[in-house]
């Protein structure tokens, strides 16, 4: 992790409410050009800032 990657991170709990680890790996996932997150907890089909999109699989 990088200064980087912490401020996206606390941009991300300010924007979406997300928990501290989940917008770091939210912000991680960001960082290396990821369109899909799969995530049981986290708020299925959101897209984050236009690029990533969060899928709980057990609700596919």
């Amino acid at each position: 992790m990088n200064q980087e990657t912490l401020e996206k991170a606390l941009f991300l709990i300010n924007r979406y409410d997300f928990q501290l680890f989940d917008s770091l790996i939210v912000a991680s996932s960001l960082q290396a050009g990821c369109t899909i997150l799969y995530s049981e907890d986290m708020q299925h089909n959101l897209l984050v800032e236009n690029q990533l999109r969060i899928i709980n699989p057990f609700l596919i």
